[in-house]
């Protein structure tokens, strides 16, 4: 097991090349693996980032996985679910590592206390010398003063067990980070500050981003309901212009509804309301940039509008609150099995159909799923076949034997490759766990995964999966103790999935 990993998700963008290259440039030794999750859109075609091709020196230890599409949370936990390292050092893909970032990190987790769940890096950003900053680099510069930004925090895999990992109710990069860092501080975790140091260039935006970043209010609903009223003092997170906002956007609304009504007096209080808070806002953003023509002009014409979309945002936070807390889980519309260990008695390495063995009640456990309407898959690890201990043809011949024994078990997913191969679809990876949901329809949260090991439960999570462990004599008891439910049987899981056990 290698000391750390480096997670990395990203969309894409040009700078993912830029941190590789830091990376491979950087003074000390590398980590155990660069596991670089795609979180583009699914109808993204081709290759992740031709220029992001890693550099030689880190290829061998760069595996790049599917992420889902739906934010840097959900991508994050594919990464470290993914991850056999103690510690779990999180990046984003716009930032750039000092020269001596290796050495200190290695610096900063050596020296960490047990009960220390975390360490923290520094975030440089670099500001025009020659020119005061503009709203848009201000906004940037927070990273510098906030706490325990996934720009560069590194945790233990122990404390990313004991809460979960990240929420992927929070769908954009907006509170994920402080709501993971509470968490891990309530399981009973320090988390310190890091000497390591990266930098996090402001990059050019258009002139609307503010407005659209307001779309992070939403998320504060949430982290209140999680973290209670003073969530935002033990997050280090100023309160900000809510009130404010809300008086100014009550203002806006005052004034239509009073002209729509013809209240004209009562419209030319609303507007003189409206006005003023919007001229406080635009100087307070105007006043110490380097009033240019267009950063003026991008600040009278995004402060008009502003407080608004902060306000629309939070209502809709609140709105839809209920939906968010819930944390579905019903019937699975497909169960993906794993085969040895959970379908057949466990045979290393086993190209003999003859030494197949179903698990008992394994038979009458599928008949219930089939009789149920829930779609089935097999899942399988067979490095047997890269190690050159079995062929294609033997393996084949064994896996026709299981179907004839349990019946028809739906597609198979079968990764023929060894621990060092790197490849996507070995658990713990999700991509057979990712490609069997796209196989029978469904989404991958849609899915449960029933298996004997802590590969298995770690490759449902990092597809969204659901996971129910069954030990057998080879499971580890940290495997047990990680894993989100466990059955003492094929039956037992089954029930539990089709509602008929707590």
């Amino acid at each position: 097991m290698s000391t750390v990993d480096v997670v990395i998700p990203t969309l894409g963008r040009p700078s993912l090349a830029a941190l590789l290259g830091a990376l491979a440039a950087a003074e000390g030794q590398l980590p155990g693996r660069i596991i670089v999750v795609d979180d583009r859109p699914a109808a993204a075609a081709g290759p992740l980032l031709a220029a992001a091709d890693p550099p030689a020196r880190l290829a061998p230890r760069v595996i790049v996985l599917r992420g889902r599409g739906v934010g840097p949370a959900a991508a994050r936990n594919v990464g470290w679910h993914a991850s056999c390292a103690e510690f779990v050092a999180f990046v984003d893909d716009d930032v750039v590592p000092d020269d001596d970032w290796l050495v200190r990190l290695a610096d900063d987790l050596s020296t960490l206390a047990p009960d220390v769940g975390g360490s923290q890096g520094r975030v440089r950003v670099p500001i025009p010398a020659d020119r005061p900053p503009t709203d848009w680099e201000r906004d940037v510069a927070g990273l510098a003063t906030a706490r325990w930004a996934t720009a560069d925090m590194a945790y233990r895999r122990e404390a990313l067990d004991s809460v979960g990992g990240f929420d992927e109710r929070f769908p954009r990069a907006y509170r994920e980070d402080a709501d993971l860092a509470l968490r891990v501080r309530a399981a009973g975790w320090r988390l310190a500050s890091g000497r390591r140091t990266v930098a996090h260039p402001a990059r050019s935006a258009d002139r609307w981003v503010s407005v659209r970043r307001q779309a992070g209010n939403a998320d504060d609903a949430l982290m209140r309901a999680v973290h209670g009223r003073r969530w935002r003092l033990r997050a280090g997170v100023p309160r900000g212009r809510r009130r404010r906002h809300v008086v100014v956007t009550a203002a806006a609304a005052l004034t239509l509804g009073s002209l729509l009504a013809r209240r004209r007096w009562l419209a030319a209080a609303g507007a003189a309301v409206w006005l003023a808070g919007t001229a406080e806002l635009a100087w307070a953003r105007i006043a110490p940039g380097p009033r240019t023509r267009d950063e003026v002009t991008t600040m009278l014409l995004t402060s008009a509008v502003l407080p608004m979309a902060a306000t629309v945002h939070s209502m809709a936070g609140w709105i839809g609150l209920p939906r968010r807390r819930r944390r579905p889980r019903g019937r699975p519309r497909a169960v993906l099995l794993d085969r040895d260990g959970t379908l057949v008695v466990d045979v290393p390495e086993n190209g003999d159909p003859a030494r197949v063995t179903p698990v008992p009640g394994a038979r009458e456990a599928l008949e219930r799923l089939r009789a149920a309407g829930v779609a089935l898959a097999v899942v399988t690890n067979q490095s047997g076949v890269a190690r050159g201990m079995l062929t294609h043809a033997q393996m084949g011949a064994v896996n026709r034997r299981v179907e004839e024994l349990l019946g028809p078990l739906g597609p198979w997913f079968v990764c023929p490759h060894g621990p060092k191969d790197g490849c996507r679809c070995r658990k713990p990876a999700p991509g057979m766990v990712l490609d069997a949901a796209r196989v029978l329809g469904v989404r991958p949260e849609e899915c449960a995964v029933i298996g004997d090991t802590g590969a298995d439960v770690a490759a449902a999570r990092a597809a969204g999966a659901r996971a129910v462990l069954i030990p057998n004599a080879v499971t580890r008891r940290a495997e047990i103790a990680r894993a989100p439910e466990v059955a003492a049987d094929l039956g037992g899981a089954v029930a539990r999935l089709l509602g008929e056990a707590p």
